[in-house]
Order: structure tokens, then C-alpha cells, then sequence
């Protein structure tokens, strides 16, 4: 009748398997026996054993609400009453919210923060220690030290786990308008709703959060409602993915098409409009030293091995589903049933959302190329079809130092002009520099009469960029 604890058993995984044949085999005397297991997850857990189990999570808290709820669990009174001075508890609740808020971000994606950061307790710790120690040091003339403060949270505390350029500005700009003179001031406020609360104890704070809204808009946390539309949006997609991945894969039954015909007759489909294999000839008679005519080569190359891959696999999948050879494509298949790219190909090509939509990719990108080749070279790239856009860049970059004898390539830099046409209304390629086009804005629009960042429009989360004009200045 007694409870047994396994803990960390991620760590014990053969062990798992003794242990689920134990359970099934043992006969168990007592109905109050427990077995109690701890894990993180992992993808070669038995899943038998899961199955079995009743299974409970612990999920991050959702939202503003949660996260403080959270945050001042594990706060005591003791703590709330460690200083006298009337700055203390406004701070304290006001690194409490950027302790949520900065966790909350991560999950809006690339929106929320450019690398995702595992901002945790210990973070919201050493800030507060550091917020009491300074307390204890000041003078009370003089007052706080804001730019120490700010400092410490910005760039040590919560900016040491920060790399990114970007991540580092926003932090300090979170920590330059919420760390001030003006959090005292009563009018004050994260945002609408969101004021700091005056409380003595921690029963009056559970109060005061549990009267926040449960759902934050994204504007609590520096966001444009758009956003919220992609954190959605990923969600349900993550869902829809699970689904069709734990669906049965049986073929389908009666008189419906089974799934091997459905993906034998795709699988022709897509060989035949797969272009042909490239001829290397052709690029010996444009100039074999050109840094743009090297780029185009090192970009066939890999469009080759691409369309090597996707034409072997396809082959092979037709002769499994005939049964001329063994099946070892049955991801391949199942993946294509439901319009996904196999991982096969996915390793040599690029992401995309859909199989449709990756092969139209492919075929387009190697139309760009094709005319490359044997019409000459565009008046306008599509940079974005292209594997290695940066290698792309530093070609124009060498070119524009071959036709410039003084320039230095070390002292080169891009810059960019953007035009207010369509990749359709360029009728001549640009006297220096290349026109691209191809390039999308997410969470900002793009003003086209003043050639302008602006405020994304509501419900509108990708902006298309006009053509831009890429070129090279000496930078000395």
C-alpha cells in the first residue's frame, strides 16, 4: 500500500522498460500501491508506459495574471517588510511585472524576442537582491541611482543572458521607461489597466492581481494586436500537426482511394514537371572567374543535389508502393499523404509550409536560375530564391571593387535605396548595384508614397517590400 518515487527517469530510460514490464507482470496486493515518476520530455520515453500513467504537467503560467501569481508565491512577508523605505515595494512589484513580461514575450516567436532566452526565478532573485542591497547604500537626499539600476537589470542581471544586439536595445528601453521617478507618480501605469499596486501585505497583492484580466493583449508587453493573430495561428497549426501525426496511418478502407495510389499518382505528377538536370557547359562560356557567375554556380550546384534527391526518392517511393523494391520510404510517404515535405529533402532544401507550396518554390527557383544562364543575367533578383543571399551581396560587393581599381573589399559596405516600383515596372537593370525584390515586413508596414516604416495595419501581418536597389560604397 505504500508510494514509490522515481525521479529524473529521463536520465533511466532502459530502466523504464524493466519498469513497465514489472507493473504489468507483478501482482499487486494493495489497491492503494502508487508508482510516482518524474521526467522531463523526451523522445525515446516508452510510450507504453505513458499510456498506462495518469500524467499530470507542469506548464509555464500563461499570461500577466499567472506569471505574478507565480512570482509572489514565492515571495514571504518577511521579504515584502525588508525595507522601510517607500521606493521598496514599488520596485519590487515593478521586476516582478518585467519578470513576466519578459517571459511572456517568448511566446510571440521571433516578435517577442529575435533568440529565445530561458529567463528564470534566479534572474528575478539577484535582481531583488540587488534592488535591497542598493536600498541599504543610498542617500536619501540624492535618492536612487537610476542609471545604476537601470544598469543592472538591462545589461547584468537580465541582460547577461541576452545576445542579441536587438534583445539587449529592448531590454534596456523596458528598463528605461519603467525604472524612474515616474513609477512613484499614482497616474503611472505598464499600461491601461496595469498601475502598481499599494499594498502592506501579500494578501492585498493576490488581491490586486487577481483583478487583472485573465488575457493580456499583446500591447501589455510592447506588441501590435497583430501579433497576438500569429501566436494563434502557430498554436493551431502546432495542434493540427500533432493531430495528423497521431492519426492512424492504415490504408483507407472500401472504395476510396488508398493512400498509396494517392501519393504513387503525386509522385508522377511531380516527375514530370521536375525540371531537368543542369548543363555545366553553358557555364564556362559566361566567364568562369566572374564573382556573380561563381555565386550562380555554387547556387546550380545545390539546386542540383535537390533535384537529384527529390527525383532518386521519388523513383524509389514508386517502385516500394509496386512493390518492386523494399519500402524504406514510408516517411517519405506518409509525409507527402499529408501535403508535407520529407525530411529527406527538407535536409538539402529550405522551409516551407506546405509540399504545394515548397515544390512551386522549387520549380521557380530554378526558372530564375535557367534564364540566368541562357538569357542573361536579370534585370531584377529574386534574393529570396536564392540558398545563400548573403553570398549573393558580397558577389555585387566584389564586382563593384573590380570596376572601382581604389576601392579596398575590406572597406566596402552595402547599402540600399528603396524604390517605389514593382519587380514588373523595372525595365532596365541599374547602372551599379543589382534591383531585388522578394523581401517581406513583419510587424511594421511600409508607407510606399514616403518610403517609410510605419505601424503594421490591423489584421495585415506580412507587408511586401517594393524593389530595393542594392549597391556598394567605399566606406574609407
Amino acid at each position: 500500500g505504500g508510494w514509490v518515487l522515481l525521479q529524473n527517469c529521463h536520465l533511466g530510460l532502459e530502466f523504464m522498460e524493466e519498469l513497465l514490464e514489472t507493473l504489468l507482470t507483478a501482482e499487486i496486493q494493495n489497491d492503494t500501491f502508487r508508482v510516482w515518476i518524474t521526467t522531463e520530455q523526451h523522445l525515446k520515453f516508452p510510450i507504453t508506459l505513458l499510456q498506462i500513467a495518469i500524467k499530470f504537467t507542469n506548464e509555464p503560467p500563461q499570461g500577466i495574471r499567472a506569471g505574478l501569481k507565480r512570482t509572489f508565491s514565492g515571495i514571504s512577508q518577511d521579504l515584502l517588510n525588508v525595507s522601510n523605505l517607500p521606493m521598496w515595494k514599488p520596485l519590487l512589484y515593478t521586476v516582478a511585472f518585467l519578470h513576466s513580461t519578459v517571459q511572456e514575450r517568448r511566446k510571440f516567436g521571433p516578435l517577442g524576442w529575435n533568440i529565445p532566452y530561458e529567463f528564470n526565478s534566479a534572474d528575478f532573485t539577484a535582481s531583488i537582491q540587488f534592488i535591497i542591497n542598493h536600498l541599504k547604500k543610498i542617500d536619501i537626499k540624492k535618492g536612487i541611482s537610476w542609471n545604476t539600476v537601470r544598469y543592472m537589470i538591462g545589461e547584468v542581471q537580465y541582460g547577461g543572458r541576452v545576445t542579441d544586439d536587438y534583445d539587449k536595445r529592448l531590454l534596456n528601453c523596458f528598463a528605461r521607461v519603467w525604472f524612474s521617478e515616474n513609477m512613484f507618480d499614482s497616474a503611472f501605469c505598464f499600461y491601461t489597466g496595469y498601475k502598481i499596486p499599494v499594498c502592506k501585505t501579500l494578501e492585498q497583492y493576490f488581491e490586486y492581481i487577481q483583478l487583472l484580466p485573465a488575457m493580456d493583449t499583446p500591447e501589455v508587453f510592447g506588441l501590435h494586436p497583430n501579433a497576438d493573430i500569429t501566436y494563434q495561428r502557430n498554436t493551431s497549426a502546432d495542434v493540427l500537426d500533432t493531430i495528423t501525426n497521431i492519426q492512424p496511418k492504415e490504408s483507407a478502407g472500401g472504395s476510396g482511394e488508398t493512400r498509396e495510389s494517392v501519393v504513387y499518382r503525386l509522385a508522377e505528377d511531380m516527375l514530370e514537371k521536375l525540371p531537368p538536370d543542369y548543363v555545366k557547359a553553358r557555364l564556362v562560356k559566361m566567364g568562369v572567374l566572374n564573382s556573380m557567375n561563381i555565386f550562380l554556380r555554387q547556387e546550380i550546384d545545390r539546386m542540383q543535389r535537390v533535384i537529384t534527391v527529390v527525383r532518386t526518392s521519388l523513383n524509389d517511393l514508386k517502385l516500394a508502393i509496386d512493390g518492386t523494391i523494399v519500402m524504406s520510404e514510408a516517411n517519405a510517404l506518409d509525409n507527402m499523404y499529408d501535403a508535407r515535405i520529407p525530411q529527406v529533402w527538407k535536409r538539402v532544401s529550405w522551409e516551407s509550409s506546405t509540399l504545394g507550396f515548397w515544390f512551386t518554390d522549387l520549380l521557380e527557383r530554378n526558372t530564375q536560375l535557367s534564364n540566368w544562364i541562357f538569357q542573361g543575367r536579370p534585370k531584377v533578383f529574386w534574393i529570396t530564391g536564392f540558398f545563400n543571399p548573403q553570398g549573393f551581396l558580397t558577389a555585387m560587393k566584389q564586382e563593384a571593387t573590380r570596376a572601382h581599381k581604389d576601392w579596398a573589399l575590406d572597406k566596402v559596405a552595402v547599402h540600399n535605396d528603396v524604390l517605389k516600383l514593382t519587380k514588373e515596372e523595372i525595365i532596365s537593370p541599374p547602372s551599379e548595384g543589382v534591383y531585388i525584390y522578394g523581401l517581406f515586413l513583419e510587424g511594421a508596414g511600409w508607407d510606399k508614397r514616403r518610403s517609410i516604416l510605419v505601424e503594421s495595419s490591423p489584421k495585415i501581418l506580412f507587408v511586401q517590400l517594393p524593389v530595393l536597389h542594392m549597391f556598394a560604397v567605399d566606406s574609407t
